[in-house]
């Protein structure tokens, strides 16, 4: 195999992106399919990348034999069911974020991937190919901070977005702050710490958007995580920013600290005016970590064609999910909420 074959679901901003990378930034990718439930976006993109397979049916381009992989990029809300569907019809699979909203689904998936071993499967914590947090998970595997105890994560979205999100929520595609936003830094958290939850208490509340509240969700929240070996973690998380796209990691160990995006900047640009000194920040996650989406797919193509799996894993993502609904949970209880790291069968079994 010299090119790994890939049909995409989902052409919405993040899935625009990955369809780009796909089609014209990775050698040995083919983008040969698109699909999409808005007739639009998919003709849009055949016209004007030339793509030869195109589908309103999910289930369609399944049957599409010429394919070798599946890149999944839709709302939240379907990536389980579409991630088993993949698998089962022989193809490799790469879904965005989360792994799923509920914990019997992930736990399906879980089981899907095991029953296919023989396939490719990745999920797309992107921030793992960030070239400043790769640099600073391996500061810290060489010892430079001690052992880490402690995670601090701040992510907040621009206020400019929030009208985007809204619509987004209304349609039950988010999942909730901390299981749509706050996924990424519980993910990091579980990889800089090298520790699992124990129990989490989360707040939040709406505030210059009330709306929100009908939603069942937070403007603003956060989390305070015990994680095992006593190590801590806290999340803060927020959909209105008003200086732009802000995300900002700190980890503090036993001989010294490393902190990631304190100053959000857009570029190493600095404009001296009447205004003063800026400094521009970035807009959006597809600015901010454009070259992750990036390295993250290129990772996914050549694990198909060297044969090997991803270091990202169906168990993070199902862990993830599983500290994510308890941040949910406790949000919506104000209680304290005990976390266990699962097996499968007790997955099923029983829920937070």
């Amino acid at each position: 195999m010299n090119k790994v074959k890939v049909g995409i679901v989902g052409l919405g901003r993040l899935g625009r992106q990955h369809a780009e990378n796909l089609a014209f930034r990775i050698r040995n990718a083919e983008l040969l399919a698109v699909c999409s439930v808005l007739k639009d976006e998919v003709e849009e993109v055949q016209k004007e990348w030339g793509i030869p397979y195109g589908y309103t049916s999910y289930d369609e381009m399944l049957n599409n034999k010429e394919l070798d992989a599946i890149f999944i990029a839709s709302p939240s809300g379907y990536h389980c069911e579409q991630i088993e569907k993949a698998l089962d019809a022989g193809f490799h699979v790469f879904t965005e974020k989360p792994l799923g909203l509920y914990i019997d689904e992930v736990a399906r998936v879980k089981e899907a991937v095991s029953k296919h071993r023989d396939k490719i499967f990745m999920l797309g914590f992107m921030r793992r190919y960030d070239q400043s947090y790769m640099y600073a998970k391996e500061k810290i595997k060489k010892g430079l901070i001690g052992d880490p105890i402690m995670i601090r994560c701040y992510g907040f979205d621009p206020a400019k977005a929030i009208e985007g999100f809204l619509q987004f929520a209304k349609n039950n595609y988010s999942g909730g702050l901390f299981l749509d936003m706050g996924i990424h830094d519980l993910d990091l958290a579980r990889w800089f710490l090298g520790s699992e939850a124990e129990s989490v208490w989360a707040i939040g509340g709406a505030y210059a958007y009330p709306e929100i509240s009908e939603l069942n969700d937070a403007e603003m929240g956060a989390a305070l995580v015990k994680f095992k070996n006593n190590k801590m973690g806290v999340f803060v998380a927020g959909r209105n920013c008003a200086h732009g796209y802000h995300i900002e990691t700190e980890v503090i160990g036993t001989k010294g600290s490393l902190r990631i995006g304190t100053i959000p900047e857009k570029n190493m640009v600095t404009v001296f005016g009447e205004t003063g000194v800026l400094k521009e920040c970035s807009e959006g996650f597809l600015e901010r970590f454009e070259q992750a989406y990036l390295r993250e797919t290129e990772e996914f193509i050549r694990c198909i064609l060297e044969n090997r799996q991803p270091e990202v894993t169906v168990e993070d993502g199902v862990q993830s999910t599983i500290l994510g609904y308890a941040c949910k949970n406790s949000f919506e209880t104000g209680q304290l909420v005990q976390v266990e790291p699962y097996t499968t069968k007790e997955l099923t079994d029983q829920s937070i």
